[in-house]
């Protein structure tokens, strides 16, 4: 990755900074969207800088840019960096103001873009899954009514760092995702993911009132799964319902869809899950997305 894109305009990376004074150092106050390209476009685009828009406006950050535009300058980013395929990572912080505490809107937000290759995941992700240790640290509550994607983002590296401390004694937990859970023990969400199970072929899913994020990718899967005639129910569910299920499965925008295939608990025993193997469900929805998708391979 060489460039990187500044208020639209490419930048050598190390020249890409913005001002001490910008609340989004000061303050963490700012969000980010990640999403990956399919055939070099951004798939579902309009439903991210939906999501940055809503958020923006209730932190009191302008937000005037179209889909057109940011489809536009991450083509040019992704030439300038030589990439067919791209991770990218759209970050909108509040801009420079007085240190102290704002007292009325922002009104010049810096906005941040970058770009680099598709990680590549192991050859057997997608058939034999990964490993879901359970987390003791808590998903914290939500910023406002819902949780924001926001640069604060303190609680998913303590969970990461607690993540990596048991990799310290086994390597294996070092491919795993992380699973919290709200302080009522709820399942919430991995670390950099939501999480689905499936049981008696109803697909269950944490509902937005434990303070997970409201993923694009969990809505899609959730669109998917009605359209295919499958029961989804948003709950609030004990980590007893995990270990019951007969799927497992995470979302994200990059990762699409990753099965579970072990569970850990924080005495480290661990559960299989669907024979150690992808469900039949989590491969269905799984197809079904990457065809709504554009993928090819």
């Amino acid at each position: 990755m060489q460039y990187a894109a500044i208020n639209g305009q490419l930048v050598q990376l190390a020249a890409a900074v913005v001002p001490v004074t910008d609340h989004g150092f000061l303050y963490g106050l700012g969000l980010f969207e990640t999403f990956r390209t399919y055939q070099g476009v951004p798939y579902l685009l309009e439903r991210h800088l939906e999501r940055m828009a809503s958020g923006c406006e209730e932190l009191g950050i302008p937000f005037t840019v179209t889909a057109e535009e940011v489809k536009d300058g991450i083509s040019r980013l992704m030439q300038a960096n030589s990439l067919e395929e791209a991770y990218v990572r759209y970050t909108v912080s509040a801009g420079e103001a007085p240190l102290g505490l704002p007292s009325g809107d922002y009104t010049n937000p810096n906005h941040v873009v970058l770009a680099k290759a598709l990680p590549e995941p192991s050859p057997t992700l997608y058939e034999r899954g990964k490993m879901l240790q359970r987390l003791s640290t808590p998903r914290n509550t939500p910023e406002g009514q819902v949780r924001f994607k926001s640069l604060h983002y303190m609680n998913s590296i303590l969970a990461k760092r607690e993540l990596n401390g048991y990799g310290q004694h086994d390597q294996r937990i070092l491919g795993a995702e992380g699973l919290q859970f709200t302080r009522e023990d709820y399942v919430a969400e991995g670390i950099v993911s939501n999480v689905f199970w499936v049981h008696e072929k109803i697909l269950y899913t944490p509902s937005l009132s434990t303070g997970i994020l409201p993923g694009i990718t969990r809505a899609v899967v959730m669109e998917i799964a009605t359209e295919q005639g499958i029961a989804c129910r948003e709950v609030q569910a004990p980590w007893g319902d995990l270990l019951q299920a007969d799927e497992i499965f995470l979302t994200g925008s990059v990762a699409e869809i990753v099965p579970v295939t072990t569970l850990r608990d924080l005495e480290g025993t661990e559960t299989s899950v669907s024979h150690g193997h992808i469900g039949p469900v989590t491969a269905a929805l799984l197809r079904m997305y990457r065809e709504k998708a554009g993928y090819t391979s």
